[in-house]
């Protein structure tokens, strides 16, 4: 079981500590809201496919579509139109650190929502994590001036964050109450897309499409890799281990990003992203080794 479970923590984090570089590649000629749409609408219509291939139960009550659909609207939706908006006003590197701060709010909702226990060890690797996330991108910190701009790309990554830390718990319940993954995802990727759909014709978003070759590549990328794999583990791992812990496969996510940022754009290494780095890697360590514990436990 330990070993599956590193495998879910490893997946989402390596896949999604690509997608800020992918994600680049959707910004341009087409809305940020429309591209979600897209993005959530064809991974729906493909995990609904693999649920009926695979003759898996799609049937559900009405209250059980309600909560997957709510799961749509929050972690499929809502979420991932604001953290685009967000990269207008704010730098990627500043998202990816609001971002780890996932891991606190999964405890606290948890704690609110699910009446789970505060795992004060996670919480202390988490502390690790997000102090070496500040420090790798401590450069970001120092030229941030408190403009317009930038308290609106505060505000949106704040309440993004706060948005997909209520989707993780919403995740958590469905499973608890024995909503299988994949057909939670199915149903709550073609929910999201739906929900953003019917919000972008409420805001009269033009709904243009980018033929080019970038556009359409980072598309199917971020939508089966992004969306169907990355959130299949993910939420997964959630199901086993709880939305605090699965949390903090996250914070690794910015190591990820500045190997991958230092292959196409040239990043260079500093000594405060170095010393990031291994704090990060020291939480990771503290975080897998209560897993093993309390797997040891149960």
């Amino acid at each position: 079981m330990m070993n599956k479970n590193l495998w879910l923590f490893i997946v989402p984090a390596l896949i999604w500590g690509s997608t800020w570089f992918t994600i680049k590649f959707q910004l341009g000629n087409v809305d940020p809201l429309v591209s979600v749409v897209y993005r959530y609408l064809l991974a729906g219509i493909l995990m609904i496919s693999f649920c009926l291939l695979t003759k898996r139960n799609m049937k559900f009550t009405l209250k059980e579509h309600g909560f997957i659909a709510l799961q749509g609207f929050l972690l499929f939706g809502v979420n991932y139109w604001l953290v685009y908006e967000a990269e207008v006003f704010l730098a990627s590197g500043l998202i990816a650190v609001a971002y780890s701060t996932l891991v606190f709010l999964n405890s606290g909702f948890g704690a609110i929502f699910l009446n789970r226990p505060i795992d004060k060890s996670i919480l202390m690797a988490a502390l690790f994590g997000l102090s070496g996330t500040i420090l790798i991108f401590s450069n970001e910190f120092l030229g941030l001036t408190f403009s317009r701009e930038t308290i609106i790309g505060t505000i949106i990554t704040v309440l993004s964050v706060v948005i997909a830390s209520l989707g993780n718990i919403t995740s958590a319940r469905n499973s608890a109450n024995h909503i299988p993954v994949i057909q939670a995802n199915a149903y709550g990727m073609l929910y999201g897309g739906i929900w953003m759909g019917l919000l972008a014709l409420i805001l009269n978003r033009p709904f243009s499409f980018d033929p080019s070759a970038s556009y359409i590549i980072s598309l199917l990328y971020l939508t089966v890799f992004g969306s169907i794999i990355a959130f299949g583990t993910y939420l997964t791992l959630i199901s086993r281990v709880g939305a605090d812990k699965a949390a903090y496969a996250l914070v690794i996510i910015p190591v990820i990003a500045i190997v991958i940022s230092s292959i196409f754009e040239n990043y260079q290494m500093t000594l405060y992203a170095a010393i990031g780095i291994i704090l990060i890697l020291i939480g990771n360590v503290l975080a897998i080794r209560k897993k093993k514990n309390a797997t040891k436990v149960a």
